[in-house]
């Protein structure tokens, strides 16, 4: 919703594409126990780019939201608190903070 982005927007935000999987491992480039179907989805994903914006974020949910918001008639943004960097291997000491701090932003955001 480019209403909400404009509303969203601010100093700490990154502009960028949520990419979406089907599922929690494969899909998402997790090897558990079969191989994945394709080993360079990460870096296919990972070196993406449309008008100049990158991939950001992968997971499961956003398209979903999306879609029924479409069929609802309402306005949906995607807001992504980034606790790990799967391409290099770091993931977030403190998963709870980042998420906190962007529920807060968001809210206060949306309210005034």
């Amino acid at each position: 919703s480019s209403v909400l982005e404009k509303k969203l927007f601010g100093e700490h935000v990154f502009a960028g594409i949520t990419a979406t999987a089907i599922g929690f491992y494969g899909p998402q480039g997790r090897v558990l126990r079969l191989k994945l179907q394709d080993p360079e989805l990460n870096h296919k994903i990972d070196s993406f780019q449309f008008k100049d914006i990158r991939v950001t974020n992968l997971e499961m949910e956003t398209s979903a939201i999306y879609g029924l918001a479409r069929l609802l008639g309402h306005e949906a943004l995607s807001m992504n608190a980034i606790i790990a960097n799967r391409a290099n291997g770091t993931f977030s000491n403190d998963p709870y903070k980042p998420i906190e701090a962007l529920i807060k932003y968001t809210l206060d955001k949306l309210v005034s």
